[in-house]
């Protein structure tokens, strides 16, 4: 349902007081103008903010300034069969107030009756606990397709340009996801640059978009150069993400295709379940967006659940993208509800209803290192097309991550080094461990003024314990867990026990 509906919905139904959560507050009062002068009935608008009182209308001009409680009395100076809006910018600055709380009580019982609606603007939720059942919560989502596209032709249009239709697709998909008036003031940007709109404009509108992403403190935009190749072995589960490849373009809608939802990528530390995440992107040629789950709780009461709505609201704004969650096992291991008045299972449950229910192309990777951590909902089909188990790798898979590595550091002498022997004698190590011991052999190497070799490798995995070693029942478990057929291997060779000799 658009804004607009419910919000006309909202007015008619008489709901005396909506509160919308949003930054963009010319639009959203833009908004409001319009749906009270719509089809449905002429209705007055009333704007008020702390240092200037109402405005609009000359006569009540200032009332209410730097007074609260006053703006609320206003209400009662209109006739009562007078239909109007009274948008009161940042007000929830005064609702933990006895006085306005009391107040809006009030007025919310003799309201019910008129054809009056009270309306917060405000960055964020903060509804106090005892006008949470007066106050109605209104999302205003952030600019359509549609709405960018008219925005980006005005300006063209303002310039005397012309731009091809795939220019303008293009500066479309990138502006997804920021408010119009960052939208307006990047393109004013590349206008005041090289005074017209370019192609090569869509990197400005990305570092903004970075910009804006930062600004939210809950996703972070991460950077992608890992390309599948980066990936040593996991045969099956690089098959499974090459067939999709192709997943969130044109054709595959018209096709009748649906969106891929998401993978969940359970295993051993260090073994390649990130960098998975990250080729991803980089293959598909989609945004990555890193949510770490701990950003999402906050101390305030309602205001966790009012970073769920964003983050949701973000990532789906900027899709298609890759959402990336890394151990989310941490994030939602063992909740009950108890000690946090049940924030942690509203956010869960909000997380994975909206896993569920998504129909936006947001493709979600989730990585998880202990997996008996997790809540059993999630781990329900429905939420994720698939869960791969990454395991320990097989030693065909370590001959490949030394490969991808010993390519990387030195290509020009590869064949100077024994990768069959390497990989025989390095059984239980992942492949953040095999990266380690190069390492190791690297400074082994430059503290003797000379290149690093085979030997060095294998002195430096003589000195690593793995952690198949120091984690012995932890592996031991996850390897169970997957050996019951409750995920499919990431790895098309080799057993669930990485031991190959």
């Amino acid at each position: 349902m658009s804004f607009n509906h419910e919000f006309e919905l909202l007015l008619r139904a008489r709901y005396p007081v909506i509160y919308i959560p949003t930054r963009e507050e010319e639009r959203v009062e833009a908004a409001i103008v319009a749906q009270a002068n719509g089809a449905s009935g002429s209705r007055a608008v009333y704007i008020w903010d702390f240092v200037d009182g109402y405005q609009g209308n000359p006569n009540d001009a200032g009332f209410g300034k730097r007074n609260p409680l006053q703006a609320l009395e206003f209400v009662e100076k209109l006739p009562i069969a007078a239909s109007a809006i009274l948008v009161l910018r940042d007000f929830h600055r005064f609702l933990e107030d006895a006085a306005v709380a009391r107040k809006l009580r009030n007025l919310a019982r003799s309201l019910k009756s008129q054809s009056k609606s009270i309306v917060i603007i405000a960055p964020q939720i903060a509804i106090p606990d005892d006008l949470s059942e007066v106050i109605t919560v209104l999302e205003f989502p952030l600019p359509t397709a549609s709405e960018i596209k008219v925005e980006i032709d005005r300006l063209v249009a303002a310039m005397g340009q012309s731009l091809e239709t795939r220019v303008i697709d293009e500066l479309v998909r990138s502006c997804q996801g920021l408010s119009l008036e960052r939208i307006r003031r990047v393109l004013a940007r590349a206008i005041a640059t090289h005074g017209e709109l370019r192609p090569d404009d869509v990197d400005l509108v990305l570092e903004e978009k970075r910009q804006t992403i930062r600004q939210t403190q809950i996703l972070d935009f991460y950077p992608t150069t890992e390309k599948i190749s980066d990936i040593g072995g996991l045969d099956n589960l690089k098959d499974w993400l090459l067939l999709r490849g192709g997943a969130f373009s044109e054709r595959a809608r018209q096709y009748g295709l649906p969106h891929p939802r998401g993978l969940l990528l359970a295993g051993i530390q260090g073994t390649g379940k990130s960098l998975t995440a990250k080729a991803i992107a980089h293959h598909w040629h989609l945004p990555l967006l890193r949510l770490d789950v701990g950003r999402l709780f906050a101390g305030l009461v309602g205001e966790s659940e009012s970073r769920t709505r964003q983050m949701i609201q973000l990532a789906e704004a900027l899709a298609p993208c890759i959402l990336w969650i890394d151990e989310i096992d941490k994030g939602f291991a063992g909740f009950d509800g108890r000690g946090d008045a049940g924030t942690a299972s509203r956010v869960f449950g909000t997380f994975i209803t909206w896993l569920a229910e998504k129909t936006s192309p947001v493709f979600v990777v989730a990585t998880a290192n202990n997996i008996q951590a997790l809540p059993p909902e999630m781990l329900r089909k429905g939420r994720f097309d698939e869960v791969f188990f990454v395991g320990l790798p097989t030693q065909e898979e370590r001959k490949a991550i030394f490969v991808v590595h010993l390519a990387r550091l030195r290509a020009h002498n590869l064949k100077s080094y024994d990768l069959e022997r390497l990989a025989y004698e390095t059984p239980d190590f992942s492949g953040a461990e095999i990266e380690q011991m190069i390492i190791e052999a690297m400074h082994l190497g430059f503290s003797q003024n000379r290149d690093f070799t085979t030997e060095d490798i294998l002195e430096s995995a003589s000195q690593l314990v793995p952690l198949a070693h120091t984690a012995k029942e932890q592996i031991k478990l996850l390897q169970e867990w997957a050996a019951a057929g409750k995920a499919r291997s990431a790895s098309r060779h080799g057993s669930l026990n990485s031991r190959q000799r």
